[in-house]
C-alpha cells in the first residue's frame, strides 16, 4: 500500500479535457513512475484543482501536463518549492528525488516534441 504515481505518454487529442479523462490502454505508453513522493503529488494535486479537476481525493484521477506545466514544475523543483504534502501511506519526500524528477522532465519534453501528450495519475 502507498502512493504510486505514474506519468504516461498518450496519443494527442486536441479535444481531450485537462482533467478527469479516461486513459485508453491501447493508446498510452508508460513514461515514468514514482513511489511515495508526496510533495510532487501535492504539486500535481494543486495543478489538478486549478485546472478544474473534480475528484476530491485526486486518487486515480487523470491530469494532462502541458509544456508550460512541465516548465513550471522544473522551476519549482529547482528552487525547492513543492508543497509539503502528507497523506495516509504517502511516505515522505526526502529531497533525494531531484535527479529522478529532472529525468521525468527530460522525458516529458521529448514526448511533447514528438507530438504526443503527457498525463499524470496516482493510485493510493
Amino acid at each position: 500500500m502507498g502512493l504510486d504515481m505514474y506519468a504516461v505518454s498518450i496519443v494527442k487529442d486536441d479535444n481531450r479535457p485537462a482533467t478527469d479523462f479516461d486513459l485508453d490502454e491501447e493508446k498510452y505508453n508508460d513514461l515514468h513512475y514514482w513511489r511515495k513522493h508526496p510533495n510532487l503529488h501535492g504539486w500535481m494535486d494543486n495543478l489538478y484543482t486549478n485546472k478544474g479537476g473534480e475528484n476530491e481525493d485526486f486518487n486515480v484521477a487523470t491530469l494532462l501536463l502541458t509544456e508550460d506545466d512541465i516548465d513550471n514544475l522544473e522551476h519549482d523543483l529547482i528552487v525547492k518549492c513543492l508543497p509539503e504534502t502528507e497523506g495516509f501511506f504517502f511516505g515522505e519526500t526526502t529531497g533525494e528525488e531531484l535527479e529522478d524528477d529532472l529525468e521525468f522532465i527530460r522525458k516529458a519534453r521529448e514526448v511533447l516534441a514528438q507530438g504526443r501528450q503527457v498525463a499524470y495519475y496516482a493510485w493510493w
